[in-house]
This record gives structure tokens, C-alpha cells and sequence, in this order.
């Protein structure tokens, strides 16, 4: 499923951090720098980024584990690149090394795993079913 996808194939994103992906905006007020879950979001939107070319139309990914250490704050208007460099590949199941660095420093590193689903409007009907039940 994963056709061409091998260790060491690595993608980059970038964003320029917004007020609206601030602590502050989580909850955490008067913290206006660049939020942990925004931040893991970014890491996994690289990796996903990654995998969309290497998935069969109709296919998509789902994260399924996040271990990732924010080193650093990041203050509104900085720009921040996340990259995703393949470390394993398993079947379905791709683990990545991530990390993220603003303009001045490093911010974040760590893993991150995505499994590949082969049909997502199936999966999602699957999912879906729980609220039904």
C-alpha cells in the first residue's frame, strides 16, 4: 500500500505562528506563544504530507502515537518548519522522526506514528457507527 516510501524520505511545512495558536487561545491565559497541540499538530500535518503521495486514491492516515518533547517557546510572528523524516515502515504502520525549529531555535523533536488505511470513507463509516450504537 505504501508503494515507494522508504527510511530516510523526509518532508518539510512551515506556518507563521498566528494569535490564534497560542496557549492563551487553549486556555492557558496570558501565554501568548505557540501552543503544544498547535505545534503537534504541525508535526503530524508533515507527516501525513509524507505519506498522501504513497496512499491509494481514497486512502488516508491516522495518527496513533505521539511522543514529542517541546523544547522551546515560540512568540506570535515567527515562522516555525516542522519536518518528517521516515524511520520505519511496517505493513500499514510508518513511524517518523519529527521535529520543529522557529526561526531562532530548535523547539521540538521527538516520534510520531501514523498507520495507512487503505478505504477512509470506510473507515470513517466504521467510526461513525459508534454514535449510532
Amino acid at each position: 500500500m505504501l508503494e515507494g516510501l522508504a527510511p530516510g524520505t523526509s518532508h518539510e511545512i512551515e506556518i507563521t505562528v498566528g494569535a490564534d495558536r497560542t496557549a492563551h487561545t487553549m486556555g492557558n491565559v496570558g501565554v501568548h506563544v505557540f501552543a503544544t497541540p498547535w505545534m503537534i499538530a504541525l508535526l503530524e500535518n508533515a507527516c501525513n504530507a509524507l505519506l498522501r503521495p504513497h496512499l491509494p486514491e481514497g486512502g488516508g492516515s491516522v495518527g496513533t502515537m505521539v511522543d514529542v518533547h517541546h523544547l522551546a517557546a515560540t512568540p506570535v510572528g515567527l515562522k516555525v518548519r516542522a519536518r518528517a523524516t521516515v524511520l520505519e515502515v511496517h505493513g500499514r504502520r510508518v513511524l517518523f522522526q519529527v521535529e520543529a525549529a522557529d526561526e531562532v531555535e530548535k523547539i521540538a523533536e521527538g516520534r510520531h506514528e501514523r498507520f495507512a488505511v487503505a478505504d477512509m470513507a470506510r473507515f470513517l463509516a466504521r467510526a461513525q457507527a459508534k454514535a449510532r450504537s
